[in-house]
């Protein structure tokens, strides 16, 4: 009997301070880590939103150097516009070629509307009066918010579309509206008229300051 007094009266277990002060001090714990691994579950958020953003661009330049690359000629154009670069608009004429099939031409429409930059393509012909006429349809569709329900979305929260051409005249570059009567001067006269060469695009993110630059040669040669 006295041994088991003895045991009753050594034993002690926690008192109501030391439980809130564990307590407390898990809480901390607890907290600290949630902070954690929030910090890297947005980490990670904004990691793969950057990486999107940055395959989006890799994938319209890729699309841009592609139309640039087979812009219609002079020579098969004659004295009809082929390109027309605006602050958020870039319209082209580009060859179209296919297995078994003669080569043909269609418009190329790029446009840059509440942040996203759609890409819509017209039927291909070989009829430069068609040509003309869904050339001059693209040109009355510009206002109109409908024109794109056939376009595809390349990239989306897109600042602004900034433009800039080269000449064969090699007088630097210059604004792109000057490409807004055509992309040449087709005088038959002057066999050193200036024509353009190059196209510059600078492409600019929704909170971002920095621009993306791509420089596009105007035809395979």
């Amino acid at each position: 009997m006295r041994v088991n007094s003895m045991l009753k009266k050594g034993a002690s277990g926690f008192t109501l301070v030391e439980m809130i002060i564990a307590i407390t001090i898990l809480a901390m714990v607890a907290i600290l880590g949630w902070r954690g691994l929030d910090g890297i579950v947005r980490s990670r958020i904004a990691l793969t939103n950057e990486m999107e953003q940055t395959r989006g661009m890799q994938l319209t330049f890729a699309q841009l150097q592609s139309d640039c690359a087979h812009i219609a000629p002079v020579s098969l154009m004659s004295a009809r516009p082929t390109l027309l670069a605006t602050p958020g608009r870039l319209l082209m004429v580009r060859l179209v070629f296919a297995e078994q099939q003669p080569t043909r031409v269609q418009i190329v429409d790029y446009r840059l509307r509440n942040g996203q930059l759609r890409r819509q393509e017209s039927a291909p012909t070989r009829d430069l009066n068609v040509l003309d006429t869904m050339w001059q349809s693209a040109l009355d569709d510009a206002a109109d918010d409908n024109a794109n329900s056939q376009s595809v979305l390349l990239q989306s929260d897109i600042a602004s579309m900034q433009m800039q051409l080269w000449g064969s005249d090699g007088q630097g570059w210059r604004p792109a509206a000057a490409a807004n009567t055509g992309n040449q001067d087709t005088s038959s006269v002057n066999t050193n008229a200036n024509h353009w060469t190059g196209l510059q695009v600078a492409l600019q993110l929704r909170g971002h300051d920095n621009t993306m630059v791509k420089t596009f040669l105007l035809g395979a040669s």
